[in-house]
């Protein structure tokens, strides 16, 4: 305990350390979670894993006789934007108890 502020710094360190182990969990978690993204009708899938990979790109074959190159173009960017933005919502999820438990540490430390 410092005595001049009153803050266990020990304390205070051990938190630390132990946030900082369990953000690298997480990381590891995530590098290996994978989603996928989806077209608007289905038609494009694609994979992808947390480390940013692309895993996998699926085109109903279907599609590509009623489609052109392009609308197909755009049924892949669709795609690859799904699951981007899925992975960033499934992130986002994987970190907020990290994230919630930093915002305590600094409102006891303020």
């Amino acid at each position: 305990m410092d005595l001049e502020t009153g803050v266990d710094v020990q304390g205070l360190l051990d938190q630390v350390r132990a946030q900082q182990e369990q953000v690298q969990r997480i990381q590891r978690g995530v590098e290996t979670m994978e989603v996928k993204g989806y077209s608007r009708g289905n038609e494009v899938t694609v994979s992808l894993r947390g480390s940013g990979q692309f895993t996998d790109i699926a085109i109903d074959p279907e599609s590509m006789r009623r489609y052109n190159a392009r609308d197909l173009g755009d049924m892949v960017l669709e795609a690859v934007n799904d699951g981007l933005r899925k992975m960033a919502e499934a992130t986002s999820a994987r970190f907020a108890p990290v994230i919630e438990a930093a915002g305590r540490m600094e409102r006891f430390t303020s």
